[in-house]
């Protein structure tokens, strides 16, 4: 399966922003992780698109939107896009960085949010303090400081299995499909280029006023502190609710399309 062939985009403040568009109904937004794009959703779009409206952007610097020049908030881009569509409230779903853009969502811009589904991500002020992680996220800043592509690559596909598995137990089709995504989107930046990002700060404090339903949805072969703290998430705010999918790691999108599919359906009927 494969997402709508041609991006549709939106004039941001700060240039052109693409999204992906199919289906109709309630909105339905879902946001990538990062590196990517929007087809790590490949699966979803056309399933979630039969009873939804669904809108799949490339969040800013990655696939087919346009690099910042000037400091910006993803939570921003997203609440720009979301009131250019006009159709919201959305329930919105976000994987690992795209989460932490959901519950950013939840805190700066409220009234936007119908719902959210948080996978692999709690909020953008989490910590993972395990070993593991921290050993990837080094290699990963090391080998894009010296241009080491390669090495980078071997690092960044380790989220894949996680800490407990090798990336010879996955499907070799899911590390080729976010090498593709991922080498797309590094071709649009440049060595040393500035990060413009601007983080949400003070989040957990403001996390017990989300009065929306909120899932935590991740695999449970991811890292103990992620677990723990998507956990945090649903028992901070009023109506939240934790589910692990077995036997998957940090994309249970990809590797288990059909039951992160129904876990969706299933908190969409809820609502």
């Amino acid at each position: 399966m494969t997402a709508v062939a041609e991006p549709k985009y939106f004039p941001s403040s700060d240039g052109d922003l693409a999204y992906h568009e199919a289906g109709e109904g309630n909105l339905l937004v879902l946001v990538h992780s990062g590196f990517v794009d929007h087809r790590v959703f490949d699966a979803q779009i056309p399933a979630l698109a039969e009873t939804h409206r669904v809108i799949a952007p490339d969040v800013r610097g990655h696939g087919s939107s346009a690099n910042a020049s000037r400091p910006f908030r993803w939570t921003d881009d997203l609440a720009e896009l979301l009131r250019h569509l006009d159709a919201g409230p959305a329930v919105l779903v976000g994987v690992s960085m795209g989460g932490v853009i959901v519950s950013d969502t939840l805190l700066e811009h409220p009234e936007l949010v119908r719902a959210a589904v948080v996978c692999g991500a709690s909020t953008g002020e989490f910590q993972d303090s395990d070993p593991w992680h921290q050993r990837i996220q080094a290699e990963i800043a090391r080998t894009l400081a010296v241009g080491d592509l390669e090495g980078w690559l071997k690092a960044f596909l380790a989220y894949v299995p996680g800490p407990h598995r090798t990336l010879d137990a996955i499907d070799p089709d899911i590390p080729r499909r976010l090498r593709e995504m991922a080498l797309h989107t590094l071709s649009k930046h440049t060595p040393g280029e500035k990060d413009r990002l601007v983080r949400v700060t003070d989040t957990w404090s403001r996390v017990p006023k989300i009065d929306v339903p909120v899932l935590t949805l991740n695999g449970a072969l991811d890292t103990a502190d992620v677990i723990t703290a998507a956990q945090r998430l649903a028992d901070s705010v009023r109506h939240g609710r934790a589910v692990l999918i077995d036997g998957v790691a940090h994309y249970p999108n990809m590797e288990r399309p059909q039951e992160f599919t129904a876990a969706i359906r299933d908190f969409l009927t809820s609502l």
